[in-house]
């Protein structure tokens, strides 16, 4: 991996941070979700239509893609609307390196070195030591297998759109009817599930939700060129520590407590970052 490939990681690691806590802003959890899911289809649209037609072999990727992803939202939506960002943040993406990195091992046909595998785990570590607060300050134990089922699902669409774009041949293409079809199955499954009355009414709303799914984008969009550039598992893993730009927003934005936990997890998330890079 290059240096260049490893700074737009962690930029993207930031763009997703940000667009999470965006949804936290302003108006209920899945009315924001909803908003986002739906400025996507334009921002898809205006991307993907003056490209070249994208091989036909990809739209199954494409597809599945949408519909995991569209789970994803849901649990996350659930599991924000039960927890703070610190807490809900490192439990839904914290477990999601290693299950790429397992499952890739029997689907896909990286080479990932003991050195690069050792930094996952001190990723996971220090994610883990990091969401340590919900089973010890007296936080809402609720939203745990919410955010479990998140960590599920951004697993899948990981090994799903990394193959998918390697299908495709184009990422940004690929990327673009991804949100594409993201944007129409979320939509119409938050519409379904809270009915109209999660729409905002309110202008800032709209806004808030526009430029969060513009930073979706180009969180994502980054992400899958990567994965194109360098191994999957280890864009994977080096995403994750879009966690220490969460609790950072937590903390600075939001006014969560900076614990002893968290400083010490954010310094074997670093460690894990510079031994992944080796």
């Amino acid at each position: 991996m290059t240096i260049w490939v490893l700074l737009a990681v962690l930029a993207a690691a930031f763009l997703h941070a940000l667009w999470n806590a965006l949804i936290r802003i302003g108006t209920s959890r899945a009315g924001a979700m909803l908003v986002l899911s739906l400025v996507q289809i334009p921002i898809g649209l205006a991307i993907a239509l003056p490209r070249d037609a994208m091989v036909s072999e990809a739209w199954p990727w494409v597809i599945g893609s949408g519909v995991v992803q569209c789970i994803y939202k849901v649990f996350l939506v659930l599991a924000h609307e039960r927890g703070d960002l610190s807490r809900v943040y490192p439990l839904s993406r914290g477990s999601a390196p290693l299950i790429v990195a397992l499952v890739g091992l029997f689907l896909l046909s990286d080479q990932i070195s003991a050195g690069q595998y050792g930094g996952m785990i001190l990723l996971t570590f220090g994610i883990a030591l990091m969401a340590r607060g919900v089973f010890t300050d007296g936080e809402s134990r609720q939203m745990i297998p919410f955010a479990l089922g998140s960590a599920m699902a951004t697993a899948s669409y990981t090994l799903i759109d990394g193959m998918g774009a390697r299908v495709a041949a184009d990422a940004a293409t690929y990327v673009a009817w991804v949100y594409v079809a993201d944007g129409l199955i979320s939509s119409a499954v938050l519409l379904a599930w809270r009915g109209g009355a999660a729409l905002p009414r309110v202008a800032r709303a709209w806004a808030v939700g526009a430029f969060a799914s513009l930073a979706s984008y180009g969180a994502y969009g980054i992400s899958i060129w990567a994965m194109t550039k360098a191994p999957i598992a280890v864009v994977a893993a080096l995403r994750e520590t879009s966690i220490l730009f969460a609790v950072l927003i937590g903390w600075l934005v939001f006014g969560e407590k900076m614990t002893r936990d968290k400083a010490a997890a954010a310094i074997l998330i670093v460690i894990g970052v510079i031994v992944t890079r080796l």
